[in-house]
């Protein structure tokens, strides 16, 4: 045929470069799934890129259920949804709340959060060895101390510790709206149940945690030196939320600026 055997029997030499930096794109994923476990190949890809990675493919670990429960069995005055269908615009516009139980050896620990929904940002926690309105006042007293309330929706469940009157006085001394979700309807406040099954699944599960001192430990970690500063979310291009406010911050500045 003309042809030479030596070009029939040839094979290029690898490529040293390539396979270093699939060395290092491989150490990178081990990384990131020490820290992440639960990540998606989705989040994988967008941590790799936001390092300037090449992306070699990964799959995240199988999910778990989880369960919460909501005692709307009394008769304070439940308030109409506000948020249906309400296109948000910038941060502290919208916050919802909700609380879940965290599992261990001897019982239960609760856990009352509020999350500002444009940004996915944790603004304010507490937790507890019971579900007492006074677990979710300290989470509502955590937020509004640090953030602007001026025109701002608090979204929830229709819990008896979202409606009790010590909450509701805190909502409106501050001019807070009250908005809650419908009855028997959970994807009223999806984003609170989201955030509460990340939270289980990328940190309760792994841990086990054992006494309430475990969780006291952890969850504090992980929601404001994990989740507000490194957890990536696809609604923010794969962002963390404090990055992602920052970045909210800098161009509300410029936009001034130009004004």
């Amino acid at each position: 045929m003309g042809i030479k055997r030596s070009t029939l029997y040839y094979k290029p030499k690898k490529n040293i470069n390539k396979q270093q930096k699939d060395i290092r794109i491989r150490k990178k994923i081990e990384d990131i799934s020490r820290e992440h476990p639960y990540y998606g190949y989705r989040r994988i890809t967008a941590s790799l890129r936001r390092d300037k990675l090449v992306v070699l493919g990964i799959q995240g670990r199988i999910k778990r259920k989880y369960v919460t429960t909501t005692n709307s069995k009394h008769h304070n005055k439940i308030y109409s949804n506000l948020i249906k269908d309400k296109e948000l615009t910038g941060i502290n516009q919208v916050w919802c709340a909700d609380i879940t139980y965290i599992r261990i050896l001897n019982g239960f620990v609760y856990l009352a959060a509020i999350l500002d929904i444009y940004s996915r940002k944790i603004v304010g926690y507490a937790i507890g060895k019971t579900l007492s309105p006074e677990l979710t006042i300290a989470a509502l007293n955590m937020a509004i101390a640090t953030r602007n309330t001026d025109n701002l929706i608090h979204h929830s469940d229709r819990g008896i510790q979202y409606t009790c009157k010590e909450y509701i006085k805190i909502l409106k001394d501050n001019g807070i709206r009250i908005s809650m979700s419908g009855k028997g309807n959970p994807y009223d406040n999806a984003f609170a149940e989201s955030l509460f099954k990340t939270i289980k699944q990328e940190e309760v599960y792994l841990w086990q945690y054992e006494t309430f001192f475990d969780v006291i430990e952890r969850i504090p970690y992980f929601i404001e030196d994990v989740y507000n500063k490194k957890r990536l979310h696809s609604s923010l291009g794969y962002r963390p939320p404090e990055e992602y406010e920052r970045l909210l911050a800098k161009k509300s500045s410029r936009e001034c600026m130009v004004c």
